[in-house]
């Protein structure tokens, strides 16, 4: 799917810009540019832009902008979703390593603390979406693929279903999910832009849209949101090497919503669970989907200082899981 507005174009270099300060600003990667109308509009804005394109019948028009222009343009034959697949050998495109795309851009890794390095735009597309939310998510908390170059802000079109996941507060049952917990302690979220689904190119043979259809949750638009990984994520007990445990600890809590805390402990072999729920100030009785995101990350700080926790617990779901994501 690609715009076809072109006022929605400049809608989306204006949001884009938005709290740009002076100097020169990082460069931009633009997955799946399509055609190039929002291309031209962020050329035409002066930024610099790197188009990476994986469908191939779109390359000759873009390749003619970009030799058209001195420098401004790059135009790359690759995947964003097909970054750094779990494969041996040597890649096929478009499938591509961040390393060679990293390297072709010009952009060195930065560190974590340090400011953006470079800014990436995209619509996801709806064919599992959600599983694209996932793996960029495991990228950001074992820093690896894009993220091993520093905090990397992702400007996003997801739909709007997924957009109420990620910003849901404790208790909304059904909405507040193991996604929402790591992305709000991952990420920054800014809800940017919102736009109807009918100025995209959604429409099917039959000339009806495209629509995600959903029972429970709104999704009458495309939102713009902006995924900035958080500068502190790092400071405390996680870390990129133990951030699949942590991960996946937060998807065993919500396994069982409703359970208890202090159950969910226990059946993590703790001896010890109502001295580390009061030493945390969380109330014994707490269902796991009550505790807000920031009381995970507390928690798992916790029990990697306790002797009792061990990692082995979640090990073969890691591997597995990382395997299906990827």
């Amino acid at each position: 799917r690609f715009i076809t507005c072109p006022q929605l174009a400049r809608t989306v270099q204006r949001c884009l810009q938005r709290g740009a300060g002076p100097g020169p600003q990082p460069l931009l990667l633009e997955f799946a540019p399509g055609p190039g109308i929002l291309t031209r509009t962020l050329l035409d804005a002066g930024l610099r832009v790197v188009a990476l394109e994986s469908n191939s019948d779109f390359l000759p028009d873009l390749q003619s902008l970009e030799n058209s222009l001195d420098g401004q343009l790059k135009v790359i034959y690759g995947d964003f979703f097909r970054l750094d697949p779990l494969v041996n050998g040597a890649l096929k495109p478009p499938a591509v390593s961040s390393d060679k795309l990293f390297e072709t851009m010009g952009v060195a890794a930065v560190p974590w603390r340090a400011d953006v390095p470079l800014k990436i735009f995209g619509i996801i597309p709806q064919q599992v979406e959600r599983n694209r939310l996932w793996r960029l998510l495991f990228a950001l908390y074992e820093r690896s693929s894009i993220y091993r170059y520093g905090r990397v802000e992702l400007n996003l079109f997801i739909s709007e279903k997924e957009y109420t996941v990620l910003t849901a507060k404790p208790g909304e049952s059904k909405i507040y999910q193991a996604l929402t917990v790591l992305a709000q302690i991952g990420y920054e979220i800014e809800l940017l832009h919102k736009e109807p689904w009918s100025s995209f190119a959604t429409n099917l043979k039959n000339g009806a849209l495209a629509i995600p259809k959903t029972v429970q949750l709104p999704n009458d638009h495309l939102c713009l949101v902006r995924l900035t990984p958080q500068q502190n994520l790092f400071t405390g007990s996680l870390k990129p090497t133990n951030a699949s445990t942590f991960i996946f600890m937060v998807k065993q809590s919500f396994a069982k919503p409703k359970s208890k805390l202090s159950d969910r402990l226990n059946s993590w072999s703790l001896d010890n669970s109502d001295t580390l729920l009061e030493a945390l100030e969380i109330p014994k009785n707490a269902a796991m989907r009550s505790l807000y995101p920031e009381d995970y990350k507390r928690l798992f700080e916790a029990l990697q200082n306790s002797n009792m926790f061990a990692e082995t617990l979640f090990h073969d779901e890691v591997l597995a899981s990382i395997r299906t994501i990827n």
